[in-house]
């Protein structure tokens, strides 16, 4: 699953993100946009696994800054 995760303020911790949901999936995925405010997370955890490492990770606001994206997946690695 895709989700966009809108910063306000200083720039998320991706490390400590990364790190947070990597113990639960150890393939995430993480980018930022050219602003710094816009974290795309690929990874295959639930909504509520992903906000949990959120709030782990140190995010405040995870519920309203997270939404969901639909997927960009081909299909060709069979994920």
């Amino acid at each position: 699953m895709q989700f966009i995760l809108q910063a306000t303020g200083p720039s998320p911790d991706l490390a400590a993100i990364e790190q947070s949901i990597a113990a639960l999936d150890p393939a995430v995925l993480l980018d930022v946009d050219a602003t710094g405010q816009a974290v795309r997370i690929s990874t295959v955890v639930t909504e509520d696994e992903l906000l949990a490492c959120l709030h782990r990770a140190g995010v405040q606001n995870g519920p309203r800054h997270l939404s969901r994206v639909p997927s960009q997946c081909c299909g060709g690695c069979g994920g």
